[in-house]
């Protein structure tokens, strides 16, 4: 058999795998970028539904390395919509000539280790004999679909759609739709379809808080002002601990007296983004449970102030803490006030189960729908490789590697796996994405280019331990872990309540990085060959 040899193979075409693809050409390795779907994007490809938005403001949302880009490429709001996102990911590659590396259509199925030759033999769905000598994997944090467990969940009749997978074409005018599922996404979706549908019903898993977004239109002023600062405020982005380009606040809760806390929490209400509104108004809002009761206790105010009916109102306040993902839209709580749209509590109610009609609900209630839309997110960051056969050292498979939980070394490396790279993978940095993204990705690329296209490198099990240990310490004693989300997998029958992310901010992380790097990449086995 003839294999394609290739010195790196990149997997999925998001915001990690184009910028590490273009790491590599410009190292001169003979390349290529792996993509399932029939263009770039990732997730920004495949969530395309109604409403579909970023919550990172527009100026940081993008990457800081095309200074060019920074300052020409358009942008009109505050905040970037899918097409948007998905155009400047297709210009950033068509600007640098990497559509040409790119093999769309194709899935990416597994690979194995190869000891004795020291190459990647990779697998994909055309069939086709790859090697290569590195393998970067860029799933996605957020790319492996979750359903949930309704009996008879494939008896609905009408139209069907998850939310990561959405139709390139729809009509749901005069159609009365089921949401199921009330997280960003399930809410950016309820907000734009209560616009045009029939009828709208949100089934609701769990009350979630909501601030507004702030979104605008950005004048040609404010546009030149960033433009010209631009220096700045990367800085500030990459010395920050969630890289959203506000502020952070140091200071607690408790420290000014009731009239300046709501001044600030209004402030903050009015200018909006649920990030600021958790880190930028008061510094111990996720550590201190009495001031997440402050920050609680004034979303509430907003809730009672907003929602007329009484009983939608009632259900819509959160019985946990502030402490999911968070989550920000103009108009959420106004958009129950709407005729055409209700809400169904499955805390009070839950689904018995679906019907060819619509679904059932334990009231003996069957909610009649034409449209059944499953909101319900994903099996976070491990569930990207759920379905794939890796198989490091000793034909040892991922899977088993986490077994008994998702590990890594600095959020990307795996002991028993030489040579690969899990870009945001587990105990990668909870923040804005794109400069996380470019944190791993400069510091791996690096990395290749000390080892050489004939060396390898491989994480010690002594250093992923280390480094999943302190990972876990960081979130230890913080509010985080009290409501049951995705984020420590929750969300996902079956699946064990872990730490996936690292909760120590971007410039703790950037600094954990620099300094393995300065100790000559402390942590891990190198043998270098032929170095480039």
């Amino acid at each position: 058999m003839s294999y394609e040899e290739y010195d790196a193979i990149v997997v999925g075409a998001g915001f990690a795998g184009i910028y590490q693809l273009y790491r590599l050409r410009e190292q001169n390795l003979s390349v290529i970028l792996i993509e399932a779907g029939e263009d770039v994007g990732g997730t920004w490809h495949w969530n395309r539904y109604p409403g579909a938005s970023s919550d990172v403001h527009s100026f940081t949302y993008r990457y800081s390395w095309d200074k060019e880009l920074l300052q020409t490429y358009p942008w009109k709001n505050h905040y970037l919509t899918q097409p948007e996102v998905q155009a400047y990911l297709r210009n950033v590659v068509d600007k640098h000539g990497l559509r040409k590396y790119i093999r769309f259509n194709t899935h990416f199925t597994g690979a194995k280790f190869d000891e004795q030759k020291v190459v990647w033999a990779v697998d994909t769905s055309d069939g086709k004999a790859l090697t290569t000598h590195y393998l970067f994997t860029a799933l996605g944090a957020l790319s492996d679909m979750n359903y949930p467990d309704i009996k008879n969940l494939n008896s609905f009749e009408g139209e069907v759609y998850h939310t990561a997978a959405w139709p390139s074409s729809y009509d749901f005018h005069n159609k009365r739709i089921g949401i199921v599922g009330n997280g960003s996404t399930g809410s950016q979706l309820l907000v734009a379809l209560a616009k045009e549908a029939k009828h709208v019903t949100s089934f609701q898993r769990n009350a979630q808080w909501n601030v507004p977004n702030g979104n605008r239109p950005v004048p040609d002023e404010e546009r030149a002002e960033i433009n010209a600062n631009y220096n700045e405020i990367w800085d500030a982005v990459h010395n920050s601990a969630v890289a959203f380009g506000f502020p952070e606040s140091t200071i607690p809760t408790f420290s000014v007296d009731d009239e300046e806390r709501r001044r600030r929490f209004q402030e903050a209400w009015d200018k909006g983004n649920g990030f600021r509104f958790m880190f930028g108004v008061f510094s111990d809002t996720t550590t201190n449970r009495s001031a997440n009761d402050a920050a609680c206790a004034f979303i509430q105010s907003k809730i009672e102030e907003i929602v007329k009916d009484p009983v939608t109102r009632q259900r819509l306040i959160p019985t946990e803490p502030y402490a999911r993902r968070p989550i920000c839209n103009n108009g959420y709580y106004e958009t129950f006030n709407q005729e055409n749209v209700s809400l169904v509590s499955l805390k009070e109610t839950p689904f018995t189960e679906i019907t060819t009609r619509g679904v059932k609900t334990s009231d003996g209630v069957e909610h009649e729908l034409d449209v059944l839309i499953f909101a319900t997110g994903f099996d976070a960051v491990t569930g990207s490789y759920s379905h794939l056969d890796i198989r490091g050292r000793d034909g040892q498979t991922l899977k088993e590697h986490w077994a008994a939980a998702p590990t890594s070394y600095l959020g990307f490396s795996a002991s028993s796996f030489p040579n690969l790279f899990l870009i945001s993978g587990p105990h990668h940095p909870f923040t804005n994405a794109p400069p996380q993204i470019e944190a791993q990705v400069n510091f791996i690329s690096d990395l290749v280019a000390h080892v050489g296209t004939l060396g390898t490198v491989e994480a010690t099990a002594e250093a992923e331990q280390e480094f999943s240990d302190l990972s876990n310490e960081i979130v230890k004693g913080t509010i985080f872990h009290e409501p049951k989300g995705w984020v420590f997998g929750d969300n996902v029958k079956g699946k064990k309540h872990s730490t996936l992310f690292w909760f120590g901010g971007l410039k703790a992380y950037r600094e954990y990085l620099r300094d393995v790097e300065e100790k000559e990449y402390k942590g891990y086995r190198i043998t270098r060959e032929n170095a480039l």
